[in-house]
């Protein structure tokens, strides 16, 4: 069923009310309003990515016609898709943001990060993350997650406390009812702000396709080359993949998340358009991180670990 199919539905029971998407899209709208209202020096983390795509495309409504008075900050691993970079700073030149870059690479320079043995970074992306936060003093710092995503995602709020050290601790939640957020926090500490929490991965596109938002291309089918490891299609590149044993394969593939190269699988698809995925996607029965994430497979409980370590 289409995005326009299912409002047409909705409005017909009942003509006066939202349809699901009006009312996850007015959510956000407030929320971004509330953080605007209640912090000083918040910021958008912004990889380029469909869920931070459409965490900016929010923003922008929820403040038009005058510009986001919040600033962009991508933590760069250093193996990023290329199609998602040039995509990151089109935008960033189309709407006149302020971004801000915290490169993995320049920690592994200085020896305040290490290179892990399996050639992934997405792990090491926390030390540039909190550096950057406190460096900026960003007291709210929007994130793209949402609770359909992972275990541990479900039990964060959508206002969350970080302390001084960037640790998340689940003891720390806050009550959230009516939709009323807590943003009190100690100097120091600073709080993640979940605009998404709410939304699924359908919802996410239903969006995209009911608003005409453009994605990088990797996210619809292309040809690329490709190899298995872990049960997973890795794409080719110069971060470590692939080993002898592993043999590059030419492959119809796109990507339901993006990530770090070296962490993130694409799935065999032949979906070109934006109602070919929303098919797609509905008739699955993984979440997007569950199926092409080895990063949340390196242990039962990996992303709550890095949360309470600091990460998004």
């Amino acid at each position: 069923m289409t995005t326009a199919t299912h409002s047409l539905i909705e409005a017909q029971e009942n003509p006066y009310a939202l349809s699901h998407l009006d009312a996850l899209e007015a959510e956000s709208v407030h929320i971004f309003r509330e953080v605007a209202g209640e912090f000083e020096r918040p910021v958008i983390l912004f990889s380029g990515g469909k869920d931070s795509i459409v965490m900016l495309h929010l923003a922008l409504k929820a403040f038009a016609p005058a510009p986001v008075p919040f600033a962009l900050l991508h933590v760069d691993t250093g193996h990023n898709f290329p199609e998602v970079i040039d995509y990151r700073d089109r935008v960033v030149a189309e709407h006149n943001l302020r971004l801000h870059v915290a490169h993995v690479q320049d920690f592994i320079d200085d020896g305040r990060l290490r290179e892990r043995p399996d050639g992934t970074r997405n792990p090491l992306q926390t030390v540039p993350l909190l550096d950057a936060i406190e460096t900026n003093r960003f007291d709210a710092v929007f994130g793209g997650g949402r609770r359909d995503e992972e275990k541990a995602r479900a039990k964060e709020r959508v206002f969350s406390l970080r302390d001084e050290f960037g640790a998340w601790d689940p003891r720390r939640q806050r009550p959230e009812l009516w939709s009323l957020y807590n943003g009190r926090h100690a100097v120091g500490e600073h709080v993640r702000v979940f605009p998404l929490s709410n939304w699924t991965e359908l919802d996410v596109w239903q969006y995209i396709e009911r608003e005409k938002i453009e994605l990088p291309g990797i996210y619809y089918a292309h040809e690329r080359d490709v190899f298995a490891r872990n049960g997973m299609w890795l794409t080719a590149g110069d971060w470590g993949g692939p080993k002898e044993s592993e043999n590059v394969e030419r492959r119809l593939v796109r990507y339901r998340t993006v990530g770090d190269m070296s962490c993130t699988g694409a799935v065999d698809s032949d979906a070109v358009t934006i109602a070919d995925v929303i098919t797609e996607i509905a008739a699955s029965r993984l979440t997007e991180r569950g199926a092409t994430r080895a990063d949340d497979k390196m242990s039962e409980a990996a992303m709550e670990d890095r949360k309470r370590e600091g990460y998004f």
